[in-house]
């Protein structure tokens, strides 16, 4: 259940945010002395780190779509002339 919430939490965010997230978790787990509170943290961040390769890879996959489409639009200008 606390991995469905996490990525509920984060689904709204965007990769920049997501990113100062996982930064701000880094700084946590330096600064933390209790090993077992840093074992959750860690897995924590490994979770975070999943959701931004996620949406990474459907940005990547946006851009891919949309510059084929761009360069279908040109090639068929093109054509028509």
């Amino acid at each position: 259940m606390k991995d469905k919430n996490l990525t509920n939490n984060y689904d709204s965010l965007s990769l920049e945010e997501l990113t100062k997230e996982a930064n701000k978790m880094i700084v946590d787990l330096e600064s933390q002395k209790e090993l077992e509170n840093s074992i959750e943290n860690y897995h924590n961040l490994l979770k975070l780190n999943n959701i931004i390769q996620k949406k990474f890879q459907k940005n990547i996959k946006k851009i891919n779509e949309k510059t084929k489409e761009k360069i279908l639009e040109i090639t068929s200008k093109k054509n028509a002339k």
